[in-house]
């Protein structure tokens, strides 16, 4: 059994930061790689950013240059650091990760970010 627990989402007003938080639990092994994924009312669930096993990371271009994923192994949490948030930002925010000999995706619950103009 995985466990995703998000937290850090909570509204801000564009231009501002927020530091999202992932903590992981249960049996966690063969990890291919750690994600955010948003989705806002009406629309299909987007990635964000990513981080493989290996460190190496990929964004959304909208999130570019704004956003930044890390991970802490020892704590078992995955982050995303988000800079000069606008409105369009504004979303629940979903914990990703894709693990196991035959990969398998698990899912936090969400957090809601929400960006004032």
């Amino acid at each position: 059994q995985v466990q995703l627990v998000e937290s850090g989402g909570g509204l801000v007003q564009a231009g501002g930061s927020l530091r999202l938080s992932c903590a992981a639990s249960g049996s966690i092994f063969n990890i291919n790689n750690m994600g955010w994924y948003r989705q806002a009312p009406g629309k299909v669930r987007q990635l964000v950013a990513r981080i493989t096993s290996g460190g190496s990371t990929n964004y959304a271009d909208s999130v570019k240059g704004r956003f930044t994923i890390s991970q802490d192994n020892a704590k078992k949490t995955l982050y995303l650091q988000m800079n000069s948030l606008k409105p369009e930002d504004t979303a629940v925010y979903y914990c990703n990760v894709l693990m196991g000999l035959v990969p398998i995706d698990y899912w936090g619950q969400g957090t809601q970010v929400t960006v004032s103009s």
